[in-house]
């Protein structure tokens, strides 16, 4: 094949290869063009792009003036690897091209892994003042989080030039025969040769040098103390060896240089060989001794300061600096009275748990199979001056889950686009049927309550990624009418025009679906939709923000959005404690994008931005709610056209911003331990706390989650929405304190913790469940339930601090056992157990139980179906029929499975329903005897 052919196939290859890549890269600008934030891409691509140059440029040209050096230095010696002569004229221009190449590859390496580092090469030209040094150099912390990582990125980078210099320069050097071993130590290089090699390892020596000064930076990270950042040891002796061996290390460099006036290399090797015992020495040997002799028997008195220094940074780092901290004594003298002068806590006392609420609208709204609710999320409206927590889940579509013949082409890209709607519920409203009592239902939605949605559809959102197309001849599916469907026209600006003929093909090529091409329904109005999820959407826009695991939707001027919480982190915050070393972080924190904070060492973390997704259009908007973040604003000067400042967000978007459940558990996690800020008490972890634990089913404890709740602070005046979490101490069950986010208004990311005295015993979550356990007929008639065909679901145990008392409440369900994962069973809320003090009681509603505690009922709550109903208290009995009304709506669950089964034709069902019933109605007869 002649060399011509060679060359036509290596073009066709690469065309191939970038001509892929300029697909991609115009299908991103015609995208950030449809959203209207084509500068963001621009200045990110040109820094990326100047970035990129200057690296390939560095590293090409000193790459390839070295290797011209050794090129001239050795241009009339023959190549000694060469045995046959045969190829000895076509060695020179192979070694010649080969470099050339090796050398540009490595270039392109290199420029490739320096325009991703374009967010800290930004981040280094716009520093922005924390307001606050570390302890030990004096520096601001902008230095670390901004100009430091780069410093070290560079080195590192140089490091791997001048290593690649000598390989290459060697590799020259020694097939041309300029490297003789056999000569001896002393004559083993030409003098031009040693020459070159003794510039390069001085200047290799001059850049290690500057890597012990970073270092002594470093030791602000320190993993090696009683606490992280720089210990005594690391002050009193690896700081000073770093300093030493620095100078040691640029002496040595300046040896290399002195030898080109000697002969040899004795001087500079024998140098070597000395740097490597000095290095263990004073780097190893000295600081174990320091640290083993004079701190270990002095340990607390010693690492005093450092554990105060670690004790002030983290809590600057984590914003726990402002918690306000006091103490709530507790006089547990609640009554009716108090119960109504906090009606509106009482109101809104969360019945019902994200985990069974999600089964049942999924049962009872989906509609049709290709409908999901994906996540149940927590909000609060305000309807008719009555301010309401409710649970809400939007009616996504996903279309794996059309039939297998209808999951056509043209179905899943022109027709099934979009979802519709969402179901609605107050927190505390049961239908006499255990179900939730439904604020927006069906399709079209409708509301009972002063809430309109005018666009329900939602073509962004969380379920499917998919790409759809909008505009085109082929209607859209709307939503199920009765035996027809409702057809609809997409009419918004969301999505990217893909009307001509070109945006077609680089469309098709770019997705590898040629449909896109001959479909005959696209026209020059329709539209292309990708980048649906949410979480993409942002991450495309704004990849240096990291984002929430939990989106949620909010219904704003009739119009349903998405709200996203946006991070920005860091691991580089001085004397910080990562996450990562936080003891038991592994079970507290959980979920993907919880775990990819953890392990990437965050030690540094905001949420200075609330991005909101248009569900309908897909507009995104990038809200900032703290001004105060460096990072954040770092990014603003870099980025001024993409984010919205705090005075242009809505009044009524605001209202429905809540302080983030992941923001908040990492800071509670931190604040276990970094509550206690004197040293000696943070050395012997005298007071150390931990999250309660709780029984939701009869499976082993699992932590409590922090709740969302509207209630009234102890000092406050009216009812708040807040997100609160009690702790316990390390290995104990009884309560020690709570903790509380404040989402509301002006009072919106307040931290306040609550500490109880330690004079009294308080009942922790766990103990309450324990308390359930060990009463006898509330153990009995969940254990009924809990083994006759049914599955008992106890939800989350709300702690409420109520004026000065504590209130217990926990909801339980009841959802049909089956062995079908795509079951239909429904989850009842049949009963709810309330606690105070020493009582204990389980009603049909919070009314019932309250009202058996407190002597009055409330008219605030639903009645769900009715049942049997158990109490227990210390001048309470129970009722004697309480076991027999049991066993009696066991064997009516049971007998209407086996009708259920009956009409199926599953006559194993229904065998095994009629041997349950049969059973129960055995037991009924020994009760009544």
């Amino acid at each position: 094949m002649s060399s011509k052919w060679l060359w036509l196939i290596f073009g066709g290859v690469i065309a191939i290869v970038f001509s892929g890549t300029l697909v991609h890269l115009t299908t991103e600008v015609w995208w950030f063009d449809a959203i209207g934030f084509s500068d963001v891409l621009w200045t990110r691509w040109r820094w990326q792009i100047a970035i990129a140059l200057l690296a390939f440029a560095s590293w090409w040209g000193l790459l390839f003036l070295n290797f011209a050096i050794a090129q001239h230095i050795t241009r009339e010696r023959p190549l000694r690897v060469v045995q046959n002569p045969q190829w000895e004229p076509y060695l020179p221009g192979m070694i010649r091209y080969g470099s050339l190449g090796l050398i540009t590859l490595l270039a392109l390496s290199a420029a490739i892994n320096a325009a991703e580092a374009w967010q800290e090469v930004l981040k280094f030209l716009h520093p922005v003042d924390f307001g606050a040094q570390d302890p030990l150099y004096g520096r601001e912390i902008s230095f670390y989080i901004f100009q430091l990582p780069l410093f070290e990125n560079v080195h590192r980078a140089t490091i791997e030039l001048l290593l690649w210099s000598l390989v290459l320069t060697a590799c020259v050097y020694g097939i041309k025969g300029e490297i003789r071993p056999e000569r001896g130590w002393k004559y083993f290089l030409t003098g031009e040769v040693k020459t070159h090699f003794c510039v390069l390892l001085a200047a290799l020596a001059t850049i290690f040098a500057l890597g012990f000064w970073l270092a002594r930076y470093e030791l602000l990270y320190s993993p090696t103390g009683v606490v992280f950042g720089a210990g005594y040891t690391d002050v009193n002796a690896r700081m000073q060896a770093y300093g030493i061996m620095g100078f040691i290390t640029l002496a040595i460099g300046i040896l290399f240089l002195a030898s080109l006036w000697r002969s040899g290399f004795l001087l500079p090797l024998t140098a070597i060989s000395l740097y490597a015992a000095i290095f263990v020495l004073i780097t190893g040997l000295y600081p174990w001794a320091q640290q083993k002799f004079v701190v270990e028997p002095n340990e607390l008195q010693k690492e005093a300061p450092y554990i105060a220094d670690n004790i002030e940074l983290t809590r600057l780092a984590y914003g726990l600096n402002d918690v306000q901290q006091q103490s709530f004594e507790v006089k547990n003298q609640l009554d009716a009275t108090q119960l109504e002068r906090n009606h509106a806590t009482i109101d809104n006392i969360r019945l019902w748990d994200y985990r069974p609420l999600q089964s049942t609208y999924g049962s009872l709204q989906t509609l049709r199979p290709y409908y999901r609710f994906q996540d149940v999320d927590i909000d609060r409206y305000t309807f008719d001056d009555d301010y309401r927590q409710v649970m809400l889940s939007p009616r996504e579509l996903v279309d794996d889950a059309l039939p297998a013949q209808a999951q056509t082409w043209v179905n899943q890209h022109l027709i099934y686009t979009h979802g519709y709607g969402l179901a609605m519920s107050p927190v505390n409203k049961v239908t006499e049927d255990g179900l939730p009592e439904l604020f927006i239902k069906d399709l079209p939605p409708k509301s009972s309550v002063d809430l309109t949605i005018e666009q329900p559809r939602i073509y962004y959102g969380e379920a499917t990624d998919r790409y759809i197309l909008t505009g085109t001849a082929q209607a859209e599916f709307d939503y199920p009418l009765g035996n027809d469907n409702a057809q609809y026209n997409y009419t918004g600006p969301g999505g990217v025009p893909i009307g001509s003929f070109l945006r077609r093909l680089v469309y098709a090529y770019n997705l590898g679906d040629w449909q896109l091409l001959f479909s005959n329904s696209l026209g020059e109005n329709s539209r292309i939709h990708y980048h649906r999820l949410i979480q993409q959407r942002i991450r495309q826009l704004a990849p240096f923000l990291s984002l929430d695991s939990d989106p949620y939707l909010a219904v704003i001027d009739g119009r349903l959005k998405w709200i996203v919480d946006a991070y920005t982190l860091s691991d580089r915050y001085p004397y910080s404690e990562p996450l990562i070393r936080s003891e038991g972080i592994q079970d507290v924190l959980q979920g993907t994008a919880m775990q990819r904070i953890v392990r990437r060492g965050t030690n540094y973390i905001r949420n200075p931005v609330k991005a909101v997704v248009d569900a309908y259009d897909g507009t995104v908007k990038l809200y900032v709610v703290d001004t105060t973040d460096p990072i954040l604003t770092s990014f603003q000067q870099i980025f001024p056209t993409l984010f919205e400042l705090p005075e242009n967000i809505p009044a009524d978007l605001w209202a429905h911003f809540r302080y983030p459940q992941m923001l908040f558990k990492i800071q509670a996690q931190i604040y276990r331990a970094y509550h206690m800020d004197r040293p000696d008490v943070f050395y012997n972890q005298e007071d150390l706390w931990d999250f309660p634990t709780q029984i939701t089913r009869e499976e082993s404890p699992e932590i409590l989650e922090p709740y969302y709740v509207i209630m009234k602070l102890p000092e406050g005046k009216a009812e708040e929405f807040m997100l609160i979490v009690p702790f316990t101490p390390v290995g104990k069950n009884n309560m020690v304190a709570w903790m509380a986010a404040r989402c509301d208004g002006d009072n919106y990311g307040k931290l306040l913790v609550y500490e109880f005295s330690r004079q009294a015993l308080l009942y922790g979550p766990r103990q309450i469940d324990s308390r359930i356990d060990q009463d006898t007929e509330i153990s009995q008639q969940l254990t009924l339930w809990n083994q006759e065909g049914s599955e008992v679901f106890r939800g989350d145990l709300l702690v409420l601090p109520i004026e000065e008392s504590l209130l217990y409440v926990k909801p339980v369900y009841l959802q049909a056992r089956s062995q079908d994962s795509n079951s239909n069973a429904i989850p009842e809320l049949k009963r709810v157990i309330v606690a105070y003090k020493d009582s204990i009681v389980m009603e049909q509603t919070l009314e019932d139980s309250l009202t058996k505690l407190f002597g009055q009922r409330r008219s605030a709550v639903a009645v769900p179906a009715p049942g049997p109903a158990t109490s227990t208290s210390p001048s309470d009995t129970p009722s004697p029929t309480a076991a027999q009304q049991a066993l009696l709506q066991a064997a009516l669950d049971a007998y209407t499975q086996g009708q259920q089964a009956l009409q199926n034709g599953d006559w194993q069902a229904y065998g095994e329903a009629q041997t349950r019933l049969g059973r129960l109605l055995d037991q009924l007869t020994q009760t009544a005897q």
